[in-house]
């Protein structure tokens, strides 16, 4: 293992907005994640597949007054999130190391407020269509883990993924899509304004080259 990936992964065993495994609090926190992990009573959201952190960090930026978990089982990449959040002075955001399909071993029912999936991995072959962050199997868990009525994004460069999604999600009782575009930065709506306000480096490495990014905003009620 390279030297600096070894001192990164040592460097999250000393952190404390870093839950892991091997840590005390880790699977520890279910259903007190406001009173244990962020002490403020505050309505939390969770990225699934946060990444480097990007977006969980500019969502804590913008929103001082919400809790902001990201998830991630990399944990080099949660390292340069939670390094950037500690840069940056904020309070209210933490990190979960942990794959996406063990979310309901972290949170109880109905602890999150609010969910982004933010350029996932789109899963392209059919036998892998169970571990699309939005197969019915997840949006299953997710309702499980929300608010009655807790809002979800999707943002994606892929085509495939987003038509799969809205043709789950159409699929689905109970489920409101509240907006979708399949150019997000070509729309001027104010309801669009959250979802254009962050850019991972990702991102905006597809918008240089052409690639429209499409969105979705649901709920599962």
């Amino acid at each position: 293992m390279p030297r600096v990936k070894l001192y990164r992964f040592t460097d999250n065993a000393s952190r404390p907005d870093i839950i892991e495994p091997g840590k005390p609090e880790y699977e520890q926190l279910g259903g007190r994640w406001r009173t244990d992990f962020f002490q403020a009573p505050n309505p939390v959201t969770l990225e699934v597949g946060c990444g480097k952190g990007e977006y969980t960090v500019g969502l804590a930026q913008r929103h001082p007054s919400r809790n902001f978990l990201g998830l991630d089982i990399k944990g080099e990449r949660i390292w340069r999130g939670s390094t950037r959040a500690a840069e940056m002075g904020l309070t209210n955001v933490g990190f979960v190391r942990m794959r996406a399909e063990a979310l309901a071993a972290q949170f109880g029912p109905g602890e999150l407020d609010e969910i982004w999936i933010t350029f996932p991995d789109p899963r392209p072959r059919d036998r892998d269509i169970k571990r699309r962050l939005t197969s019915p199997r997840f949006l299953g868990l997710y309702e499980q883990l929300l608010v009655a009525g807790g809002l979800l994004h999707l943002k994606t460069d892929n085509e495939g993924l987003f038509e799969y999604t809205l043709e789950t999600l159409a699929a689905r009782l109970g489920t409101t899509v509240e907006r979708f575009t399949r150019n997000l930065y070509a729309e001027t709506a104010p309801e669009f304004t959250e979802a254009q306000a962050i850019q991972t480096n990702f991102e905006s490495k597809y918008r240089a080259v052409g690639v429209p990014i499409k969105y979705v905003q649901f709920r599962l009620t």
